[in-house]
């Protein structure tokens, strides 16, 4: 029997780039705090996805080693952290500049991955990503000049770029060995719990809210995480993370498209061109570590 994935792993990123380009765009569209948000984003997503695992993979659920348990739960608090602090930056800048930012993870997945799994990085890889870096620093002055608030924004958003730049390196890890409903089980559960206790310490009010944020909130869950997200976490079965990382260049191209068509919110020259600067970095890190994966796909 073939070992070959059913679905094209690289049509499937293309579905999971379109699912997540819309997060942005559904935060901006909430008032609730941003800690509530990734709340009931991870909590709803659990509890969509945890009844199918519960039923179909209950075996492995509990068989499965408590080092690939917290494992699993790391890769959850960095899915956390990732979504409460770029959620927090898209408060403080602009959709194009915190998208923009939080798309540099492949520089650190491609780091991430040469210190953990001693993965090689070519030569104009590296520079891909130095040229990918310094465009942040591009957009990070230019905002800087705006005002202290958006230049904090930029670093959130950095910072959301390296915790979901750990989350894609565990998933990695582990999704070689374990099926994907067991991994989201564990993953999207720990992230969840972890929430809802920082929401309760930090004395966050869960309710009430509008009947629209609830649509989002719901919204996030379904389009962002159990279709983009998940779809993500199977592709990391069949290719490298630093592959996955890099094919989501395309989620700031859609989030900037809708927040000028629904936000009016228009990149800057200066944004733009740090834009160009990033693009134009990870396109050359893609073209010379993408093409190591090409005929290689994991068993299972």
């Amino acid at each position: 029997m073939s070992n070959k994935p059913i679905v094209n792993p690289y049509l499937a990123v293309l579905v999971g780039v379109f699912a997540v380009s819309f997060s942005a765009l559904f935060v901006r569209l909430t008032t609730a705090p941003a800690l509530i948000i990734a709340t009931y984003r991870l909590l709803f997503t659990f509890l969509i996805l945890a009844p199918y695992a519960i039923f179909r993979y209950r075996t492995e659920l509990v068989s499965i080693s408590w080092k690939q348990r917290g494992l699993a739960a790391g890769s959850g608090v960095c899915l956390a952290l990732h979504l409460v602090t770029w959620f927090i930056s898209l408060r403080y800048t602009s959709v194009a500049s915190s998208v923009v930012l939080v798309t540099t993870q492949p520089v650190f997945v491609v780091i991430g991955s040469w210190i953990f799994f001693r993965e090689k990085v070519s030569r104009l890889a590296m520079m891909g990503g130095a040229l990918a870096l310094f465009g942040s620093f591009i957009i990070g002055a230019a905002d800087f000049q705006i005002g202290r608030e958006a230049f904090w924004g930029d670093l959130l958003a950095l910072s959301a770029a390296i915790f979901v730049s750990g989350y894609l390196l565990i998933g990695r890890r582990l999704r070689s060995g374990i099926s994907l409903p067991v991994y989201t089980f564990y993953t999207y559960g720990s992230s969840a719990l972890v929430l809802i206790i920082a929401s309760l310490a930090s004395r966050t009010p869960f309710a009430p809210y509008s009947p629209r944020d609830w649509i989002i909130f719901l919204a996030l869950a379904i389009v962002c995480t159990v279709i983009g997200h998940t779809i993500f976490n199977w592709v990391l079965r069949h290719v490298q993370a630093s592959v996955v990382s890099v094919s989501v260049l395309g989620e700031p191209l859609g989030a900037i498209l809708w927040a000028s068509v629904f936000l009016r919110e228009y990149p800057t020259l200066r944004q733009a061109i740090g834009a160009c600067f990033i693009f134009g970095g990870l396109f050359i890190f893609t073209r010379f570590s993408g093409r190591r994966d090409k005929g290689r796909v994991t068993r299972g």
